[in-house]
């Protein structure tokens, strides 16, 4: 397992626009965000073992965040031919095994990915009411194979600092996981 960090893009940068689909029939745009506390992009797919070790401590984040008022949005842009546990067939199962209550969206050209700077799976991407950049970084710092819990201390306190409408910590630490798998 190979471990590629988040390109960290500075804090501020405005959200990339994007308007992606997902299996079940939901749509999401940059746009639907508007008049939110803020949007929580996340990068993830289905066989990344980083993402399967995070999978149901990230659950609890979104949750939250989906309470405290942000826009979720789940991308996949994994190439689908050379990996298809990550294709949009089976996005759809892992949505209803797991009962997001959030787009799953499918990002086959992988501009959208590359729009957000986006390197590893999972990456994140929390962005304040305005659509500005406040948070990219770990979910916390617990790995596959270094013991520690998962908390999502990380992503939640930048959640709750923004829904408080103050910034989250300025010193942020880069998420860890498999790279995206770009196609060629």
């Amino acid at each position: 397992m190979a471990a590629v960090p988040s390109s960290m893009i500075p804090l501020g940068t405005p959200c990339p626009p994007f308007h992606l689909r997902d299996g079940r029939g939901f749509s999401m745009a940059r746009e639907d965000a508007e008049g939110m506390k803020g949007l929580l992009v996340i990068f993830l797919c289905n066989h990344c073992p980083y993402v399967k070790h995070i999978h149901t401590g990230l659950l609890a984040v979104i949750q939250m965040a989906q309470e405290q008022g942000f826009a979720v949005a789940a991308i996949n842009a994994n190439d689908a031919v050379a990996y298809p546990q990550d294709g949009p067939a089976e996005m759809v199962r892992e949505s209803h095994a797991h009962r997001y209550t959030f787009p799953y969206l499918f990002d086959a050209s992988q501009e959208i990915a590359r729009a957000f700077g986006a390197q590893c799976t999972p990456d994140f991407f929390l962005y304040d009411a305005q659509l500005r950049l406040a948070y990219r970084g770990q979910l916390d710092d617990s790995r596959p194979s270094n013991g520690r819990p998962v908390t999502g201390a990380d992503l939640r306190a930048a959640i709750l600092a923004l829904g408080e409408g103050s910034s989250p910590k300025a010193e942020q630490r880069p998420s860890i996981g498999c790279n995206i798998k770009w196609r060629p």
